[in-house]
């Protein structure tokens, strides 16, 4: 008699955008048989993810764009038949509020603010800072020998510190709520890193390398960011559906061990939590959570985890009246240390002008409809900001609008977003925790990590880190199943 093939059960603990994608692309390789059960803490699905109502539509409130330029995503989108829903940036371009001036950010020229052209520069530097620059090739050559250094003291050393100061600290404070100074080079532009590693040692020449191709006369610039008519929770949807997993909200995982089999999660109350029995189990959580649940089954890789820090950010979203006059710019990043006329210190650290950047929030929308505007407060080690109530963080945004536009006009809408704990730290020595991690967890059948500690805290990073952990259970699970099936028989 024929007995019947072994079911798989996978738990995937997270269900932000990187364990959705890994739901996803389990039950694309394993079929609709397997059992997928995603376990969330919170009581919603998205993580990062998240689409509020403001001005009378969606509008993100959490990541609000994705890296055209890289496939992961528009690669996704069109297996779950969604690119059309892909919008672009309009051609307003970006600014930096530095040395008490708002000037043009460089759109071309940099790669993360780090000059591959001078000329990128004029205009946001001085001219001393300008000529520092120029200066950089003829510099001792750098030599790395394989090492790992602080982003920013590499910058100051070889520019000076205008350059550090005024763009890439404001770029790098923007994607990672982080410190250029405490930013590990290798961690956050390993292309630069390898560049510096074969090159002559100069940061400027190494630079000018990984710059794209100018378009040709005539031709418009490719767009680098892309987002969801309607809101990246729209690609949350989408996955969620295509997964078609057991999805259970408000159930923190409260320990993971090993079972008779495979795994066993203990969840939700912790006086009497539910016990889950399952044969691989995809863990995709901040550090903290990661370090906690491999504490005992994998102390090296929860150590890992546990030493990289995590920064917490608000965003607050404001509907303004129509009549507004903000500036034709996609919004302004502000430098560390940047102050108003009167002595006050900046709060927020960026603003998306997002009726300017995005024409399906702006002028799709009508004359009439309000204009909408993201400031973004927080950077690592600033608790003191974080602790401040919403009331508060919304009157010190408005000032600074105001400071930076001349916009003082009283809000329709107001929305605050809190992001506790939500952007990993990319420090020194960062690509050696997470080679930490991936060498003791490859050693525990049944069990993969990902999530946006590991290969970026981008959309693009997580969507491909998720697919290539989910990737590598389903190979183990069907040639485990495969054997087992076999013994049976």
């Amino acid at each position: 008699m024929t007995r019947p093939q072994h079911v798989p059960h996978i738990a995937v603990i997270g269900g932000g955008v990187s364990g959705l994608t890994a739901a996803y692309e389990l039950r694309r390789l394993l079929g609709r048989a397997a059992r997928i059960t995603v376990l969330e803490q919170s009581r919603r699905l998205g993580g990062k993810l998240a689409t509020a109502q403001l001005g009378g539509g969606a509008f993100d409130v959490g990541a609000e764009a994705f890296l055209v330029r890289r496939p992961e995503v528009l690669d996704l989108l069109a297996d779950l038949d969604a690119s059309g829903e892909v919008v672009n940036p309009t051609s307003a371009g970006p600014t930096v509020r530095a040395g008490g001036r708002t000037v043009p950010m460089p759109v071309t020229g940099t790669v993360q603010g780090v000059p591959g052209s001078v000329e990128a520069l004029r205009g946001v530097l001085s001219a001393e800072g300008v000529a520092r620059v120029a200066e950089e090739p003829s510099a001792p050559p750098l030599r790395l020998d394989g090492g790992d250094v602080a982003l920013g003291r590499m910058l100051r050393a070889r520019f000076g510190d205008e350059l550090t100061d005024r763009l890439v600290d404001p770029m790098l404070g923007g994607v990672y709520a982080g410190d250029a100074d405490r930013l590990g080079l290798r961690a956050t532009m390993p292309a630069l890193a390898r560049a510096l590693d074969e090159g002559d040692g100069s940061v400027l020449h190494a630079a000018a390398g990984l710059l794209p191709p100018a378009p040709a006369p005539g031709e418009p610039r490719a767009p680098v960011f892309g987002t969801l008519r309607g809101g990246l929770i729209r690609l949350i949807d989408r996955l969620a559906e295509a997964a078609g997993a057991t999805v259970r909200l408000g159930l923190p995982v409260h320990a993971l061990t090993r079972g008779d089999v495979g795994w066993r999660l203990a969840f939700g109350a912790v006086p009497s939590p539910e016990l889950l029995e399952v044969d691989a189990v995809l863990l995709a959580v901040p550090p903290p959570a990661a370090r906690r649940l491999l504490a005992v089954t994998a102390p090296a890789a929860a150590a890992a985890y546990g030493a990289i820090e995590v920064a917490s950010s608000v965003v607050v979203s404001l509907a303004l009246p129509p009549a507004a006059r903000l500036p034709e710019a996609s919004g302004v990043l502000i430098a560390r240390g940047e102050r108003h006329d009167d002595g006050t210190d900046f709060t927020a650290k960026a603003f998306t002008f997002s009726s300017r950047k995005w024409r399906h929030l702006g002028d799709d929308r009508g004359s009439a409809a309000p204009l909408l505007v993201r400031g973004s407060i927080g950077r690592v080690g600033e608790i003191s900001t974080m602790q401040r109530d919403d009331d508060e963080l919304i009157r010190a945004v408005r000032a600074d609008l105001a400071e930076l536009t001349g916009v003082r006009a009283d809000p329709i809408e107001a929305v605050v977003t809190r992001w506790g704990g939500a952007l990993p730290q990319y420090g020194v020595g960062h690509v050696d925790l997470v080679r930490r991690i991936r060498t003791e967890v490859a050693g525990l059948a049944g069990l993969e990590v990902t999530g946006a500690a590991f290969d970026g805290i981008g959309l693009a990073a997580c969507v491909g880190g998720a697919r290539r952990a989910a990737a590598a259970v389903a190979a183990e699970l069907t040639s485990t199943t495969i054997l087992r099936d076999s013994v049976r028989g």
